[in-house]
């Protein structure tokens, strides 16, 4: 077993500064204090502090005027999807939203893929099912099922729907644990998603909607179950 990486005076310092910009300690379009007075604050060189500021300005959370200063990038009106996944981590309250998302896309997949999906994909999509039924449980079946969503979007034929696909299981796979529990039996989890690769297979559109529909209402409800379960246990730790 390799040992776990250890953290860097930068990694603390970015991980820091990005919880005070998304906790709002320093709001979309103010400026941070001038970075020997910041260096100063958290004990560090001005170098470690420029590290931190590249990987903050990386991810679309600052940005940096020569001559003028830092400031805080308005990431919710100029931001993209792919910062979703630090959204994550930082704030639970992230999945819902990502899960209504989910839903209204899911269910124009499955049913425009029900149109266009060949008998290769069709092929493909049966294979990907049968093996969230073969898996061990837990991530292995959670794992395997993202695939069968993955190929779904390929069957629809536009592009676009593939890199959304991805967007969305990329920004909660990263904290995927917490939301397990529908994947746990992986008969149970291949037995929900069939009726939405058999309307497909069928070429059923409306089937393949409604299947879909119903399947990742009841997958998200047993996540956020799980998570409220999770959280509650962690509270009444406290």
């Amino acid at each position: 077993m390799e040992p776990l990486p250890r953290e860097t005076i930068v990694d603390v310092l970015e991980k820091r500064l990005r919880e005070d910009i998304l906790d709002g300690r320093h709001p979309a379009g103010s400026y941070l204090p001038p970075e020997r007075e910041l260096a100063d604050v958290f004990g560090v060189t001005r170098t470690t502090l420029k590290h931190a500021f590249g990987r903050l300005a990386h991810a679309g959370l600052l940005e940096t005027r020569h001559g003028v200063g830092t400031r805080v990038r308005d990431f919710l009106r100029l931001g993209g999807a792919d910062i979703l996944p630090m959204l994550v981590r930082h704030s639970p309250d992230w999945i819902g939203e990502i899960f209504e998302v989910r839903r209204s896309i899911g269910v124009l997949i499955a049913e425009r893929a029900a149109a266009h999906a060949t008998a290769s994909q069709i092929a493909e999509l049966r294979c990907l099912l049968a093996a969230v039924g073969d898996a061990t449980g837990g991530d292995p079946v959670q794992l395997a099922d993202a695939e069968v969503h993955r190929a779904l979007a390929r069957a629809t034929g536009n592009r676009v729907y593939v890199l959304l696909t991805n967007t969305l299981f990329n920004a909660y796979l990263p904290v995927r644990a917490a939301l397990a529990a529908p994947f746990r039996d992986p008969r149970s989890a291949h037995d929900r998603l069939a009726p939405v690769i058999e309307a497909v297979a069928a070429g059923d559109r409306e089937a393949a909607r409604t299947a879909a529909g119903d399947y990742l209402s009841a997958t998200e409800r047993i996540m956020l179950e799980g998570l409220a379960h999770a959280q509650g246990h962690r509270d009444g730790a406290r």
